[in-house]
This record gives structure tokens, sequence and C-alpha cells, in this order.
């Protein structure tokens, strides 16, 4: 893919994301894949979206910063969303958070086969409980 491909292919995976699309994961995802070091499938990948979303149904991903470098995609993003259900250890108390997450994905026959994110997942607790 070129790098303008590459853009339009993470920017369409961000839109179905918002979206709640888990089911087009398909088009994004390889069926075997290696997540944060680990081997994974894509239903793994799909019930853990569906598991944040499911307790932050206006969990929301925006592309902030966006690097590609081959078939690399580097990505800033900030996800926002109020949590309805217990989240991240902690009870809803109807606070808002919002905060950044590093995405490193590589992609082959025009789908990703390694992710890896990092976010801070303290900082998204003490914006659960304030």
């Amino acid at each position: 893919m070129s790098d303008a491909e590459l853009r339009d292919f993470f920017q369409r995976y961000i839109d179905a994301l918002n979206a709640h699309e888990f089911h087009r994961m398909t088009e994004f995802i390889h069926d075997e894949l290696i997540m944060n070091g680990h081997p994974v499938t894509r239903d793994d990948v799909i019930a853990d979206q569906e598991g944040h979303t499911d307790a932050v149904p206006d969990f929301t991903w925006r592309v902030m910063d966006l690097a590609i470098d081959g078939d690399r995609v580097a990505a800033r993003l900030f996800n926002k969303g109020t949590p309805a259900k217990e989240w991240f250890g902690v009870p809803p108390t109807g606070a808002t958070v919002e905060y950044a997450e590093y995405a490193f994905h590589k992609v082959r026959d025009g789908r990703f086969y390694e992710m890896n994110y990092l976010i801070d997942a303290q900082a998204v607790r003490r914006q659960l409980v304030a």
C-alpha cells in the first residue's frame, strides 16, 4: 500500500471502530495476529473492542497524529467516553474520561498482522474516580 492508501485504510478502521461496527474487522485484521507481543485471533481483538464499548457505549477514538513508514502505522489517538458499567475495575461514576493511546501496527496483504497499544491505565482510573 502507498502512504496515502495506508492513511485511508487506517481512517476507515477508526471510522468502523467509532461506528462500533466490529463485524467489519475482517476488512482490517488478519485471522491470526500478534497483539502486544502475544498471538491472538481476530475474534479476541473483537471481543476486547466489544468489551470496551459494552462498558463505555459512547466510546470514541480520534486520530491526533499519524505516521506511516512502509508497512508500519504509528498513531497518537485520544479516546473518550463515559462508562455505564464497571471499567478498569472502577464502577461507573458518571465521569467522562479522555486519554491518549499510542498505537503501532504493521500491515501485510492489506490487513493488520501486528497490533500494539499503549495507554496510561492509571491516568484513566484517576479520571474515573475523580
